[in-house]
């Protein structure tokens, strides 16, 4: 015996060590289960898969800004379109730069998924077992030629076949069919026995239904609602996520179109800097200023070169934050320009028809209705599991014996002749239910809390409607103030210039003049950015912004294996929820959307001047220029 346990002992470490030796881990040999983890190991990244990073050239910068690239005219209802189609992963507008909300396309299939992993309780289990065994066992006799004596003798082998077939089902109030087979072939030897070999048979069909806790179809279908639930919250957050991403687009679209308008008014302060630079070297060399008034024209021409640095990268960043959003690379040959027209005209708001339409589009306001039905659901989970068990149970069973007779010959029961069946009623109940009582108060209070979550969701979109509301009267007031503005600054520029021209006054006020001038064009191109900007916040708050993009959904298919197996052909499930493409709502213009300021240079008149001149604004760099040939006539007159 002991020698037996020695062999047995050893096999067993023999294995341990191999299979510890396959895993790549020095064990002790006599550990005969997994071993600890005794350090920590971590891969070298470079033993990590590899993802493929897009080669793109080095993107432009305040350095190289690439200005006179060739442009890309796009429209808004493009740019909107371009950012649906690159939306595996939905982007949402966070600053200058685009992140990820955390949906994706996926999201909603991949919930659904659940309501077919919560059907699969319904489904019938089949079970089947074959068990071969041989029985021989020692036993201790006396020995009968010598009583002080004992003999190990065998008791006799029994070799046996089991075999044990079972369906099993549940139904939708929460019974459980059993169907089952069961058969037992045995042959004995030594001796002789009635039957030899005999088998031992038996049907039986059982059902057990419980009557209190866990009975009912409607308890039984609560996992299964709970599931199609979730599938509904999953496609309204995804949805959410996509109107983030549709409003995006449409701030980094303005945006970028409120940068250009003031880039370009910060060139032109510049420009007009420079001319009056020129100028009054001009007159310095022919004796006419002094050298502070030149220095003092030399500070602020500067302090206008480096405000013009921080303009040109924010043309940049926004640029990029769009191209961002939209799901393209950093930089292309082409650089992006807005070419759809903004919104002037002022847009009546129907209160109460806006109020309306969140309570019923919103789709973080959908989520939490679609919480509390949840929440009711599992309060009637939580008030049956409450219940004591009372379960009652029925068996009918049918039993076979067959085998062959010491003469040979085979005798067999007759069908139905032996039966058995049991009825009854179990029943069980901790004595106060504390814990399932506990529970059902939790869900009790869990509706109250998400109850109250609702309120402060409608009264959280109350008053973002509001603020919508104050904003888009604010910033459509502010838009026609500053027109006004603009052309009270503009005359007073030309007003201001004319007579520090003739020597009236100091430099100092034309600069203050330019300063105006400059930021009520940026200020009006501001405002009505906010303006168009908000009208696209109000569709968000309202949930109506895809619905008044024309944006939809449709639901993409894909094939995998289904219940049949590998055998059956592959079934088609849904795999992405992708938008369709929006509306043309924002038509092209044909020309850049910064153009509708009307954007006139003050001092001759003309519109901007090429980027040439522009971005050459090196004072010496053009002696021939109009400020210089009208500084030097002023300076030969003065001769």
């Amino acid at each position: 015996m002991f020698k037996h346990t020695r062999a047995t002992i050893g096999w067993l470490l023999l294995l341990s060590f191999l299979s510890s030796s396959a895993a790549g881990q020095v064990v002790e040999p006599w550990s005969f289960i997994l071993p600890e983890q005794r350090r920590i190991e971590i891969r070298s990244p470079d033993q990590l898969c590899h993802a493929a990073i897009p080669s793109i050239p080095r993107p432009p910068t305040v350095a190289a800004p690439r200005f006179d690239a060739e442009p890309r005219y796009i429209s808004l209802s493009e740019a909107i379109n371009t950012g649906l189609a690159n939306l595996d992963v939905v982007r949402v507008l966070a600053g200058v730069t685009a992140v990820s909300s955390g949906r994706t396309v996926y999201d909603v299939a991949i919930a659904n998924t659940r309501i077919d992993q919560q059907r699969a309780v319904f489904d019938p289990t089949l079970q089947a077992f074959n068990t071969w065994n041989r029985t021989d066992s020692p036993s201790a006799v006396f020995d009968p030629l010598n009583p002080g004596q004992s003999l190990i003798v065998g008791n006799g082998t029994t070799d046996s076949h089991l075999l044990d077939f079972g369906l099993a089902k549940r139904t939708l109030t929460g019974g459980i069919l059993d169907f089952g087979v069961n058969s037992n072939d045995g042959r004995f030897r030594p001796g002789t026995f009635p039957l030899n070999p005999q088998t031992r048979s038996s049907t039986d069909l059982s059902y057990t239904q419980p009557l209190l806790q866990g009975g009912g179809a409607a308890v039984n279908r609560i996992p299964i609602v709970l599931a199609r639930i979730d599938t509904e919250r999953s496609f309204f957050q995804y949805k959410d996520s996509v109107q983030s991403h549709v409003q995006g687009v449409i701030e980094a679209y303005w945006t970028l179109v409120f940068a250009r308008t003031d880039l370009w008014a910060r060139e032109q302060q510049v420009s007009q800097l420079r001319f009056a630079l020129e100028r009054t070297q001009a007159q310095f060399d022919a004796e006419i200023a002094d050298a502070g008034e030149l220095a003092q024209t030399r500070v602020a021409y500067e302090n206008f070169r480096a405000n013009l640095i921080a303009t040109q990268a924010n043309v940049l960043q926004r640029e990029a934050a769009l191209r961002n959003i939209m799901g393209l690379p950093p930089y292309e040959p082409q650089r992006i320009v807005p070419v759809s027209a903004l919104i002037e005209e002022k847009v009546d708001i129907d209160w109460d028809a806006t109020c309306n339409l969140a309570e019923t589009q919103r789709p973080d306001i959908i989520e939490l209705k679609l919480v509390l039905e949840a929440d009711q659901q599992r309060l009637i989970l939580s008030e049956n599991q409450a219940l004591p068990r009372l379960d009652g149970v029925a068996l009918y069973r049918w039993n076979g014996l067959s085998g062959e007779m010491p003469n040979g010959l085979t005798n067999t029961s007759q069908s139905g002749q032996f039966a058995d069946w049991n009825m009854g009623v179990n029943f069980s109940v901790p004595l106060g239910l504390r814990r399932d009582r506990a529970l059902l108060r939790q869900q009790e209070l869990v509706i109250r809390r998400d109850r109250a979550n609702l309120q402060q969701g409608l009264h959280q979109a109350i008053h973002l409607l509001a603020l919508n509301l104050r904003n888009l009267e604010q910033f459509y007031e502010q838009y026609r103030r500053f027109q006004a503005v603009r052309d009270a600054a503009k005359t007073n520029l030309d007003a201001q210039m004319a007579k520090f021209n003739e020597g009236l006054i100091q430099f100092i006020v034309v600069l203050q003049a330019i300063v105006d001038w400059g930021n009520s064009v940026s200020n009006e191109a501001q405002s009505l950015v906010q303006y168009n900007t908000e009208l696209g916040r109000l569709e968000r708050e309202t949930g109506t912004i895809l619905e008044a993009h024309g944006v939809a959904f449709y639901e993409e298919r894909f094939g995998s294996i289904g219940p049949l197996g590998r055998l059956a052909e592959i079934q088609c499930y849904p795999a992405a929820t992708q938008p369709t493409a929006t509306a043309a709502r924002y038509d092209s213009t044909g020309r850049p959307s910064e153009e509708s300021f009307n954007l006139i240079n003050p001092l001759d008149e003309k519109e901007s001047p090429d980027s040439e001149d522009i971005y050459d604004i090196d004072p010496n760099a053009k002696r021939d220029s109009a400020p210089v040939r009208a500084a030097k006539a002023i300076r030969n007159l003065f001769r």
